[in-house]
């Protein structure tokens, strides 16, 4: 294996176990803030205060990063979240 071809699979395993991506929400016009909150909750692990300060930042702001880890971590509650209607991708 070259010397590029191990960086390059340094970087692949670096982006699945690395603590570098996160999940942005965005905000809508069809969800409730309820609904938000209580999605942030049980798929994100936020407490209601947190769930309530995200919410409205993404309210007003348009966007809010809401959970950060690895990808193994984010791609299911993603998932979640995409299945509740919520408009989210991992960055």
């Amino acid at each position: 294996m070259s010397v590029k071809e191990k960086e390059k699979n340094k970087i692949s395993e670096d982006n699945i176990i690395g603590d570098e991506h996160q999940i942005i929400l965005y905000n809508d016009d069809f969800n409730t803030f309820d609904h938000v909150i209580q999605t942030l909750i049980s798929v994100c692990d936020h407490t209601p205060v947190q769930a309530e300060q995200c919410t409205l930042i993404v309210h007003y702001k348009g966007k809010c990063s809401v959970k950060s880890g690895t990808l193994i971590d984010l791609k299911p509650r993603l998932k979640k979240m995409v299945d509740a209607k919520l408009s989210a991708e991992i960055i």
